[in-house]
């Protein structure tokens, strides 16, 4: 029987190369994508996740469990306390995309430092790997990566400046890191390049979190 998962986008850009993700781990499974993004742009002019936000993530999550989806993965950061409300009332599993990246860095290391272009992507983060580490009983220290400038860089059509800003900000950190998370899925093209200039362990969250999914389905043959 075939599965099938739903990918629910509050942006544009993950979805591309995470069906490249898909088509490497689970590519007998059908990906139905779910992409809103005013979503993201709400949530940066607010500054939060609103309640309007959530409403409007509970419908795609309620569509998603309609639509015959086996598992929902979602795959935005920023949104993750919107995920821990809808978790009671949908029937189907959520999974957060960066849940286990969270839970594998963690595991394993105690200064990790977070990358990443918004704030409301960073606190989010934060919160999950403090969580985290709150769920194995173990003490972490979290330093802030906020790299200035670059998601502007980005939507301004400068790729190249949003990537210069985030080595540099990665290069500040790494002396005061044992490890590195990037916050944005869509940082994880960069996991090689920003692992090699600071000699740290940099973790993305796109392959860990379809690899979760992939380990959830096999609970539920």
């Amino acid at each position: 029987m075939q599965r099938t998962i739903a990918a629910v986008y509050t942006g544009q850009g993950l979805a591309d190369p995470l069906k490249k993700v898909f088509n490497e781990l689970l590519p007998d499974c059908r990906l139905v994508n779910i992409i809103d993004d005013s979503l993201i742009y709400d949530v940066v002019q607010a500054g939060e996740v609103t309640s309007r936000v959530s409403k409007r993530l509970m419908n795609y999550y309620q569509n998603a469990a309609e639509l015959g989806a086996d598992i929902i993965l979602n795959t935005c950061s920023s949104v993750g306390e919107a995920v821990d409300l809808a978790r009671p009332f949908v029937s189907i599993p959520i999974v957060k995309i960066d849940e286990e990246m969270a839970r594998e860095a963690v595991s394993r290391y105690s200064r990790i430092g977070v990358i990443a272009t918004l704030p409301t992507t960073l606190h989010p983060t934060m919160t999950l790997l403090r969580s985290q580490a709150a769920a194995s009983g173990k003490s972490i220290e979290l330093v802030d990566g906020l790299a200035k400038g670059a998601y502007d860089a980005l939507v301004g059509g400068k790729p190249e400046e949003h990537d210069r800003i985030i080595a540099e900000t990665a290069a500040n950190i790494a002396s005061s890191v044992d490890a590195i998370v990037l916050a944005q899925g869509s940082m994880a093209r960069m996991e090689a390049a920003l692992k090699e200039k600071t000699g740290k362990p940099v973790y993305s969250s796109p392959y860990l979190g379809v690899m979760a999914v992939k380990r959830l389905l096999e609970t539920l043959d």
